[in-house]
């Protein structure tokens, strides 16, 4: 075999190529990296459905489904969802149908629980959901006291993997009176105090942001809407009251919250971008 000699300028480009190679490779690996540590931008939305009856009297799931699909919610806590309650929703589960047209994870809690109209048919209930284009990892839905003959409400916990982080997720529709009201959100500041790490609080309290049974909650997490004067959503016709709410813990960053008009509920839903600061993790994927 002849030995083939290579000019001396070509082995200097050659050389030249490969060093600069690495260098780019170098810097592209550091900016990966810087990348890994950005924080993340999470869409997070609050809306009380009225089992998806709009102030028309139409029972119309497609329309809450299309509203959170415009918004580009990407996490969403509902309240006053059916699943399989009765005719007013068609025995629908509507948690289920909207994560399925959606194509979102879903965690359901269910308040009242009922038997069913018939045997051999699915139990009836009535309670919050949690919709989310991230994984849930594990959910638990924890009732809240209530006083004699009341509705019984509940918080709905789930623990969402966002991009590596373990995002802690409370959904919550309150009670309708003040004293009920004041021993659930202790019970809710209790329940969350026990989770490390970020946390998002949300749901229809039923109380307005002055009244004596917010101060704890107002103390230990940050209001999104509490700069914004308008916050209402109650009543979606003609709002003058502002009982639905977006909560965070400290470590989250959150702006541009609004109020989406629309009529597909008895309320108006909330949607806030939050910035989660991404922790390091040798977690792979979402």
């Amino acid at each position: 075999m002849k030995n083939i000699k290579i000019p001396l300028s070509l082995m200097v480009t050659m050389l030249l190529i490969v060093s600069l190679s690495g260098l780019q490779n170098s810097a592209l690996a550091k900016d990966q990296k810087f990348k890994r540590g950005k924080s993340v931008e999470v869409e997070v939305m609050s809306y009380n459905i009225h089992h998806a009856e709009g102030v028309d009297g139409v029972l119309d799931l497609e329309r809450i489904a299309r509203i959170i699909e415009e918004s580009d919610a990407d996490i969403v806590g509902l309240q006053e969802v059916d699943k399989h309650w009765s005719e007013r929703s068609d025995f629908q589960d509507q948690a289920k149908w909207l994560a399925e047209r959606l194509g979102m994870f879903y965690a359901y809690g269910a308040n009242l629980d009922r038997e069913p109209l018939k045997e051999e048919e699915p139990r009836r209930q009535y309670g919050t959901a949690v919709l989310s284009k991230y994984p849930i990892l594990d959910s638990e839905n924890h009732p809240l006291t209530k006083i004699g003959n009341t509705e019984q409400r509940g918080l709905l916990e789930a623990t969402i993997k966002v991009k590596g982080n373990h995002l802690h997720f409370y959904n919550t529709h309150l009670a309708l009176t003040s004293a009920e009201r004041e021993i659930q959100i202790r019970e809710i500041n209790d329940i969350a105090s026990r989770d490390k790490g970020s946390k998002i609080m949300m749901g229809d309290l039923n109380a307005t942001p002055e009244s004596k049974e917010m101060q704890p909650i107002n103390a230990n997490y940050n209001d999104v809407f509490a700069e914004t004067h308008e916050a209402y959503t109650y009543p979606a016709t003609n709002p003058t009251k502002r009982i639905d709410y977006i909560f965070t813990s400290d470590d989250i960053e959150a702006d541009d919250a609004e109020v989406i008009k629309t009529l597909a509920s008895d309320h108006l839903p909330l949607i806030a971008e939050i910035e989660l600061e991404r922790v390091k993790s040798t977690d792979k994927g979402n």
